[in-house]
C-alpha cells in the first residue's frame, strides 16, 4: 500500500515542479550567487502559496545549511524543517534525501546512505534512476565533510548520462571530482564545469566554480578571468564580488578591494545584512587602523547579539590585541571559542589564543593546551606542525626549566606526528628535556636517536652529558659506557676534536682514577690527554701521581731537573686533590 501510494505522489510532485520552476529557480539563483536571505525569502512565498511544494521546502533547507548562521543552528534548523516536511508529505524521496544531508553532517553516514538509496529506489523507473534525486544525493554526499565523494561521482555520473542534460548537475560532478580527488581531479572538474557552460553558457555558477579550481591551482590569472566572466553573466552576481574583494585585499590593493565591496553590498540591494559590516572592519584592521576595526566589528555584535558569528569575535580579538588591550581581547577570544564553528576554525586562532593568555595570567599548562588543541584540529599536517613548532619556541623562550620542558613535550608530539622524524627532530626534542634537566625524558629520546642515527656524534655526546648529569657523583659509573663510545668517535679525528676529548678523557681518568680505582685505566686515558697537550703540566702532575701509586713508570726518563734518584718526589699529606683545567684525581 505505501509503494502504490509513493507512485502516486511522484508524477504530482513533478506537475508542481513544473508549475513553479521558474520561480523555484529564481530562489537557487539567489542562492548560487550567495544572497541568502533572498533565496529564504523566495522559498518562504512559494511555502506560503503551497505549503507542500517539495522542491521549495528541499530548496528552503539547502538554504539555510549554506546560509552565514552558526554551523550547529543551520543543522537544526534544516532537520526541523525536513521533519516536519516528511510528515506532510507521506516522506516524499527529495525532502528523504535533504534529511540524509543532515545527517551526513552530523556522522550518521551509515543512517544517511539508507535514505538515499530508498529515495532513488522509490523514483526509479525503467529508464533508470531519477535525475533530480541522484543530483541532490551527489549534492548531499560532496557537502558534506562525512560525505562520500566517490559516491557522489557514481550517482552524478548517472545523472550526466541522463537524456537531459542538466548544467546544474555538471557543476556538482565538479564539485565532487574535486573533493574525491584533491590535485588529481583538476582536469576533471575543468572538463565538468565547461560542459556545464556548454548546456547554458549564461550560467555563472559554472564561471565561479572555474575560479575556484584555478584558485586552488593559484592561478591568480585564470580566476581574476572567470570571476569577471561570472559578472558578465550576472551584472549583480553577488558571490564573485565577494571573491574580487578578497582577490584584492589579500594583493593588499585596498582601494580596490573596497571598490568590490560596494558592488558585492550593491549586488544584494534591497537585502541589507549587518555582516557587510564586518568586511569593513577586515578592511580597517588590514590598515591596521585597530580602532576603526574594533568599532565597526562591534557594531556587528550589538546589532546581532548571540546570532554573531564567531570570525567577528577573531577579528575583534585580534584588533585588540594589537591596540594593547589584553582584556577586551581576551573577552573576545573567550566568545570565540565559545561559539566556533569546528569547520571555520584555523591554525591561526591558536597562536592568537596563546599569545593573548600569555598577556593576561594565562598558566602554563593553558598556554601548553591551547597548542595541543590546535594541533588536533583537521587540517594539513605540515601547518600542524607549524604550529607546534611557534609553541616550543615560544616555551623555549621563557629560558627556565618548566618551559623546557613544555617545549620538550610539544617537539614530542612532533616527533609522534611525522612519519619519518630526522636527526634534528629528535636532537631538539631531547635536548629541551636536558635544559629542563628532565633527564629521563631526555635519556628516552637520546635512546632511540642513537638506535636510529648510530654513525652521529651528537647522540652519544647528549647521552654522555645526560648521565653526567644523572650521576654528578660518579658513583653508579652512569656516563662511563657513553663516554667511552663517545670517545671513540671522537678520536676519528683528534684535530679537529681535541678539546672534546680532553674533556671526555679527562671524565674516564677521574673516574677510573677515584671510583673504580683503576689507576692503570686512569693512566691510560691521561696519557690519551697528555698526547694532545704535551706541554699541560697539570696533566704531568696527575701522571706522575698515579705513576707512583700503581709502580707503573713511565715509558721515557725523568726529565733534567727532577730527583737525582729518578723516582717521583712524594706528595705532602696534605695534597689530597690535585686539580686542572680537565681533571680532578683524589691520591
Amino acid at each position: 500500500m505505501k509503494k502504490a501510494t509513493i507512485t502516486f505522489l511522484v508524477p504530482a510532485l513533478l506537475l508542481i515542479s513544473g508549475l513553479k520552476a521558474q520561480t523555484v529557480q529564481e530562489g537557487k539563483n539567489h542562492l548560487y550567487a550567495q544572497r541568502y536571505n533572498s533565496a529564504i525569502t523566495t522559498f518562504e512565498k512559494l511555502l506560503a502559496a503551497n505549503p507542500n511544494n517539495i522542491e521549495a521546502i528541499y530548496w528552503l533547507g539547502q538554504t539555510y545549511l549554506e546560509s552565514e548562521e552558526i554551523m550547529a543552528a543551520r543543522i537544526a534548523s534544516t532537520r526541523q524543517l525536513y521533519e516536519k516536511a516528511m510528515q506532510s508529505t507521506n516522506s516524499a524521496p527529495l525532502i528523504m534525501v535533504g534529511l540524509g544531508h543532515v545527517e551526513l553532517l552530523e556522522n550518521k553516514g551509515s543512517d544517511a546512505r539508507q535514505k538515499f538509496e530508498t529515495a532513488l529506489t522509490m523514483t526509479r523507473t525503467k529508464k533508470g534512476d531519477n535525475q533530480e534525486i541522484l543530483n541532490a544525493v551527489g549534492r548531499a554526499n560532496t557537502d558534506a565533510k562525512g560525505g562520500d565523494f566517490n559516491y557522489a561521482i557514481e550517482k552524478l555520473s548517472a545523472a550526466a548520462d541522463k537524456g537531459e542534460k542538466n548544467a546544474e548537475t555538471f557543476v556538482l560532478l565538479g564539485n565532487a571530482y574535486r573533493k574525491a580527488r584533491p590535485g588529481e581531479g583538476g582536469g576533471e572538474a575543468f572538463r565538468s564545469y565547461k560542459k556545464a557552460l556548454e548546456i547554458n553558457s549564461n550560467f555563472p555558477l559554472a564561471s565561479l566554480r572555474l575560479a575556484k579550481l584555478f584558485e586552488s591551482q593559484k592561478n591568480w590569472e585564470l580566476v581574476l578571468q572567470y570571476l569577471n566572466e561570472a559578472i558578465t553573466k550576472d551584472a549583480n552576481y553577488t558571490a564573485a564580488y565577494y571573491d574580487l574583494f578578497y582577490y584584492y585585499f589579500y594583493r593588499l590593493d585596498y582601494a580596490a578591494a573596497e571598490t568590490q565591496l560596494q558592488k558585492y553590498i550593491d549586488s544584494k540591494l534591497p537585502e541589507k545584512d549587518i555582516q557587510d559590516e564586518y568586511l569593513y572592519a577586515q578592511l580597517c584592521w588590514a590598515q591596521k587602523d585597530y580602532t576603526c576595526a574594533t568599532t565597526r566589528a562591534e557594531s556587528v555584535v550589538s546589532s546581532l547579539g548571540s546570532k554573531t558569528k564567531p570570525k567577528v569575535y577573531r577579528l575583534l580579538s585580534d584588533a585588540y590585541f594589537q591596540k594593547g588591550d589584553f582584556a577586551g581581547a581576551k573577552k573576545n577570544s573567550d566568545d570565540f571559542f565559545a561559539k566556533k564553528n569546528p569547520d571555520d576554525i584555523i591554525l591561526y586562532d591558536f597562536q592568537l589564543r596563546a599569545d593573548i593568555l600569555d598577556k593576561t595570567g594565562g598558566t602554563v599548562d593553558e598556554i601548553y593546551n591551547t597548542y595541543l588543541q590546535g594541533a588536533g584540529i583537521d587540517t594539513t599536517l605540515s601547518l600542524k606542525i607549524d604550529l607546534l613548532k611557534l609553541g616550543a619556541d615560544r616555551f623555549k623562550a621563557r629560558g627556565d626549566s618548566i618551559g623546557r620542558i613544555k617545549e620538550g613535550d610539544l617537539r614530542t608530539v612532533i616527533l609522534k606526528m611525522k612519519e619519518n622524524p630526522g636527526q634534528r627532530d629528535y636532537f631538539d626534542a631531547g635536548f629541551a628535556y636536558y635544559q629542563g634537566k628532565n633527564y629521563e625524558k631526555a635519556d628516552s629520546i637520546f635512546d632511540v636517536y642513537v638506535e636510529k642515527f648510530p654513525d652521529e656524534t651528537y647522540g652519544y655526546m647528549m647521552e654522555y652529558n645526560i648521565h653526567r648529569a644523572m650521576d654528578s657523583t660518579m658513583e653508579n659509573g652512569a656516563a662511563v659506557p657513553w663516554a667511552e663510545k663517545y670517545l671513540a668517535i671522537l678520536e676519528k679525528d683528534t684535530a679537529k676534536n681535541k678539546n672534546y676529548i680532553m674533556g671526555v678523557a679527562g671524565y674516564l681518568a677521574q673516574y677510573h682514577a677515584n671510583i673504580a680505582k683503576d689507576k692503570i685505566k686512569a693512566l691510560e686515558y691521561l696519557r690519551k690527554m697528555l698526547a694532545l697537550d704535551p706541554a699541560n703540566t697539570a696533566i704531568q702532575q696527575n701522571i706522575s701521581i698515579l705513576e707512583k701509586a700503581s709502580g707503573n713508570k713511565p715509558a721515557n726518563p725523568p726529565s733534567k731537573g727532577g730527583p737525582a734518584s729518578g723516582k717521583p718526589a712524594t706528595p705532602k699529606p696534605s695534597a689530597k686533590i690535585v686539580t686542572s683545567k680537565n681533571i680532578v684525581v683524589r691520591t
